[in-house]
């Protein structure tokens, strides 16, 4: 065996530059690590409260951010008191808020795929009568306050004797013009206009490249629009307010919170006098913290999608 089969290959050289840890970049570290625990402190706080009891709460033991004071029993019986929530007359009212949450957030989050994906086609690929006048009505009305539109919205669902039913509601928020700009600027740049081109002559309608060559290629816009109107649905609390107040049991889960809060003990001595049931910071803490869960896992369900469309419009330099 000679002395050259028993020598180690030699790797090659590693190319590129590595990244030293400097001044500028440790201080970047620093700086950015610090604002990380200036958010996720009133977070972990929140929902150390939320798994406590009402004792532990008020005799502030638990030590640092009342972690400690975690108890299985106080959980069970924070949960116990948000069901117990409405008496004879609305049981289970807390997961009916639910309930109503869902629907209408789902059902709007539909309609609003429906109408915003045709719509940024047909702005983005087709040519007509009033096209730039329909953009810009768009981004006005992506622009203007919810709360402007909640009166005139409230008098036409009252023309139809509809005030205190779902259905309206998730039609109104299917109205999701941001939705229709966002799949305007993806068709507008991120879709081939050569692709269009040579499907429309091989004989293809605009309807068939809409349907069999623009959805296709739209995941991560489909993605992007279905999160972004979801997550506004569920968190609207205007509209439910204005539209859901004729009764206790079609309220949604924004305002239903709302309202937890307003017949506490903590914020409301006088109304909470005559209930039964009376809830304090751990079960608003928890009834809260529930109801953030459908909106982290919806974000988990999206986060590849979202992820790759977050460059949804970026044009390659």
């Amino acid at each position: 065996m000679t002395t050259s089969t028993l020598r180690r290959p030699v790797r090659p050289a590693r190319t590129g530059t590595v990244r030293r840890w400097d001044a500028g970049r440790i201080a970047r570290v620093v700086f950015m690590t610090f604002v990380a625990l200036v958010f996720l402190y009133p977070l972990v706080g929140f929902f150390a409260v939320a798994l406590r009891s009402d004792a532990g709460v008020a005799a502030g033991t638990g030590g640092f951010l009342g972690i400690g004071g975690i108890s299985f029993a106080g959980i069970q019986h924070s949960w116990n008191e948000i069901i117990a929530y409405g008496g004879l007359d609305t049981p289970h009212v807390y997961l009916t808020w639910l309930g109503n949450t869902v629907f209408v957030a789902v059902t709007g989050g539909v309609l609003a795929l429906v109408a915003a994906l045709p719509s940024g086609y047909a702005l983005a690929r087709l040519r007509f009568r009033f096209q730039r006048t329909i953009l810009v009505v768009t981004l006005l009305a992506m622009v203007m306050p919810n709360t402007v539109l909640v009166i005139p919205l409230f008098l036409e669902v009252n023309a139809v004797n509809a005030v205190g039913e779902l259905w309206p509601v998730a039609i109104i928020m299917g109205f999701f013009p941001f939705g229709v700009y966002l799949s305007y600027i993806h068709f507008r740049t991120a879709m081939p206009h050569e692709l269009v081109e040579a499907a429309r002559i091989d004989g293809l309608g605009e309807i068939a490249i809409f349907v069999r060559i623009a959805l296709p290629i739209s995941r991560q816009a489909i993605a992007l629009v279905a999160f972004f109107s979801f997550v506004a649905n569920w968190t609207n609390f205007f509209l439910p307010l204005a539209l859901l107040t004729s009764s206790f049991g079609t309220q949604t889960i924004s305002v239903g919170i709302q309202s937890l809060i307003s017949s506490s003990p903590l914020f409301n001595p006088t109304a909470a006098a005559g209930l039964t049931v009376k809830l304090y910071m751990p079960e608003l803490a928890l009834a809260t913290a529930i109801s953030t869960i459908p909106l982290l896992i919806v974000f988990i369900v999206a986060q590849r999608f979202l992820i790759r469309g977050q460059t949804v419009g970026a044009v390659k330099g």
